[in-house]
């Protein structure tokens, strides 16, 4: 119950500190990439040449055969791209109290903001890969349809399960830096073992289930279903009830966990 009270009082915060949050953002922007002659831009530029990159290697050099009879770089974009987003939010969410030191020792501010900032600035990006996704969409010849409107709740969804692992992960990193390096690490082993170049029928049946069990799945499928095989998401109960048992479990268990180790912050850094 202490668990529940502690995820309802930080919901709280982020909603009242809503304008807090947007200034903070665009600040991060400006700061993450101060002094390069291209400014923000890189945070576009750097995703775009490796989707290009995948795309010469697979569509030009390897002529991928079709995927689900589907051009395979629409079914390889529709899988990087919510993985793009989870991966930089988490990673960048963990080391945000860490790299904010000077803000958690004022009394006065709200330092579970600072993962919240990070989780903000990796969806503006994603947001401008969602519209590239469209774009390629109909360079292909498919034009929107009813299926993509449920990206926003995959949004949602991709927002929650970030924003209670990064409570998690950067709440501990003050205490133990090792675990900026295994949530890379981790990160690292998720994309690969996440069907995202692969498909996940080239596995015997009997294993599926187990990479089911990864929350990423849950998301890039989504993503296909709503742009490939057009599908809706509660067509999948089960699988939509699992994802959100795990996610709110891990809001939760990272709500109580940030606001346990909150006040010994300013003591460590």
């Amino acid at each position: 119950m202490k668990k529940f009270y502690s995820l309802i009082g930080l919901i709280r915060d982020i909603i009242f500190n809503r304008k807090l949050l947007w200034q903070m953002t665009k600040r991060d922007f400006r700061q993450r990439y101060l002094g390069s002659y291209l400014g923000i831009l890189w945070a576009f530029i750097q995703p775009s040449i490796t989707v290009l990159i995948f795309w010469f290697v697979f569509q030009v050099g390897f002529k991928s055969m079709p995927m689900n009879n589907f051009p395979f770089i629409l079914w390889l974009v529709c899988g990087m791209f919510p993985w793009f987003f989870l991966s930089e939010s988490i990673l960048s969410a963990t080391h945000s109290v860490i790299e904010s030191s000077f803000l958690v020792k004022k009394i006065v501010f709200r330092v579970e903001l600072l993962p919240i900032v990070k989780i903000i600035s990796a969806l503006v990006v994603h947001i401008f890969f969602v519209g590239v996704l469209f774009a390629m969409f109909a360079v292909y010849g498919y034009p929107p349809s009813i299926y993509n409107l449920q990206i926003i709740y995959y949004f949602f969804a991709m927002i929650c399960l970030s924003l209670g692992v990064s409570w998690l992960t950067s709440s501990l990193t003050v205490f133990m830096r090792d675990v900026g390096q295994l949530v890379a690490m981790l990160l690292q082993f998720g994309f690969w073992g996440t069907p995202i170049f692969w498909n996940l029928k080239m596995l015997p049946e009997q294993f599926q289930i187990f990479l089911k069990l990864n929350p990423a799945y849950y998301v890039v499928e989504g993503y296909r279903q709503s742009f490939i095989y057009h599908e809706w998401f509660w067509e999948h109960a089960h699988l939509t009830a699992y994802y959100w048992l795990v996610t709110a479990a891990v809001m939760l268990i990272g709500a109580w966990c940030f606001k346990k180790l909150r006040p010994h912050f300013a003591d460590v850094l």
